[in-house]
């Protein structure tokens, strides 16, 4: 994600990957694939200079291995034969409202 400023000064954060186009006409307007425009006070060449930045600091990521999430890893789990250990196991589901 990138940090933009909207012309309020409130500060968001975009996905640079969903940006179709970026216009300067004479407010740089961000054009999202989906349609959705945004109005920023950064220039042209910030947002492309963010962008790259992100860019390269996800592939620098993804080159050194370096894990950005120390969350719960990835493993092989082994079988479980007991039924009372499924059953401790399961999240019962709620009745859908129709």
């Amino acid at each position: 994600m990138i940090v933009v400023t909207r012309l309020n000064d409130r500060q968001f954060a975009i996905n640079p990957d969903l940006i179709e186009r970026i216009h300067v006409n004479p407010d740089t307007t961000l054009v999202m694939v989906d349609g959705a425009k945004y109005i920023v006070t950064e220039s042209m060449t910030e947002v492309i200079d963010r962008i790259a930045y992100y860019r390269a600091r996800v592939i620098a990521l993804a080159h050194s291995g370096a894990a950005v999430d120390s969350g719960p890893q990835l493993g092989i789990v082994s079988d479980l034969d007991d039924s009372a250990d499924r059953a401790e196991q399961t999240v019962p589901l709620r009745p859908r409202k129709i």
